[in-house]
């Protein structure tokens, strides 16, 4: 069947308007991992994707050849990753990697997947170098700086280089296509533990889908206001997916205990600007970034907790919010945060001196 798949065919296809099988969508990306896409089919391919709308059976696809071609992690999978598809295009600062650090400060292990940034500023591999994290480390490396920091990063450019065939087209795009979906799905780690921020609604489907049909445990979110995060300028609709259940909750920062914020108060900006925020918020900081980063951060806890133990989900979801969010706010508050921060950095360039 794979012999009589072309790209004319593909196009075809999808330019119709009607939905790859999945193993049509893991043929195009498997071409497009391998470098066999022009910039023109590839472009072409992308854009007529998010013009069709994606399906859950192409994102399978897409997401099995990349996993295919990924670089091994060799970690548990016992780990949470925290991510957002980005694409929200408003420059916030880096939440979900300050969160990231806070919640491997109360004790869960966190192997967080991501990228330079294609529509911002500033992505997470770009703050986190910034911090003085060794990001270009091989996956025995990356394992070991979880083993002693209980923190790591697996950076898509090292462990999907395949996605270099498609740098180029992303950037010059310059709007969100199906990589952005694809990103929180395609962690090497193949983490059990997860939540994510979707910053287009109608992508919430492709996520969510993905998740259920893996079983795997997920806390999916938006902001009401397009945020890819728990916002605290209003409301965001929480997707709870457990054993291939889902569940979907609305919360508003004040239902645990956060003031509302405006969205001018979240804006970033350089790499360099947001490492600075992120170690003020570390280190206690009180404002609109702690406050959506701790709320954020107990996203993170509510899902691990969820994985370890799926009678969670039977519990008040704002109940287990404000437990978390109590967590976090004592990790910062009590220097825990900061110092793993430095205890990561330190384990980035101690696997590599030994």
């Amino acid at each position: 069947m794979t012999d009589a798949l072309s790209w004319p065919a593909i196009l075809t296809t999808v330019l119709a308007k009607q939905d790859l099988s999945v193993s049509e969508a893991t043929w195009a990306m498997r071409q497009v991992m391998q470098g066999h896409a022009s910039d023109a089919q590839l472009g072409g391919f992308l854009l007529a994707l998010r013009a069709k709308g994606e399906s859950v059976e192409e994102i399978i696809g897409f997401r099995d050849a990349i996993l295919e071609a990924a670089v091994p992690l060799p970690v548990d999978p016992r780990v949470l990753d925290i991510v957002g598809t980005g694409g929200d295009r408003f420059g916030t600062v880096n939440i979900s990697s300050t969160a990231s650090i806070i919640v491997a400060a109360t004790g869960v292990p966190v192997v967080k997947h991501g990228n330079k940034a294609a529509s911002s500023k500033s992505g997470s591999s770009d703050v986190l170098s910034a911090l003085g994290i060794d990001l270009r480390l091989p996956a025995e490396a990356v394992a070991r700086v979880l083993d002693v920091a209980g923190i790591t990063f697996a950076w898509a450019a090292a462990f999907h280089p395949g996605f270099k065939h498609a740098g180029a087209t992303r950037a010059e795009l310059g709007v969100p296509t199906v990589f952005n979906y694809l990103g929180p799905l395609v962690n090497p780690a193949r983490a059990e533990a997860n939540a994510v921020g979707v910053a287009q609604l109608e992508s919430v489907p492709l996520i969510t889908g993905v998740f259920r049909t893996r079983g795997a445990t997920a806390l999916v979110f938006r902001g009401e206001d397009g945020l890819d995060e728990l916002t605290t300028t209003g409301y965001s609709r929480i997707w709870e997916i457990s054993n291939g259940d889902m569940h979907e909750f609305d919360i508003h920062p004040r239902d645990v205990g956060l003031p509302t914020a405006q969205m001018d108060d979240l804006l970033g900006g350089t790499p360099e600007h947001n490492a600075d925020v992120l170690r003020r918020t570390l280190a206690g900081e009180q404002g609109p970034v702690r406050d959506i980063v701790l709320l954020n951060a107990a996203a993170g806890i509510v899902a691990f907790r969820l994985s370890q133990d799926p009678t969670q989900a039977q519990r008040n979801m704002i109940q287990r919010l404000v437990e978390a969010l109590g967590d976090a706010a004592a990790a910062v508050d009590d220097g825990r945060a900061s110092a793993k921060l430095e205890e990561w950095i330190a384990a980035t360039r101690s696997v590599t001196a030994g």
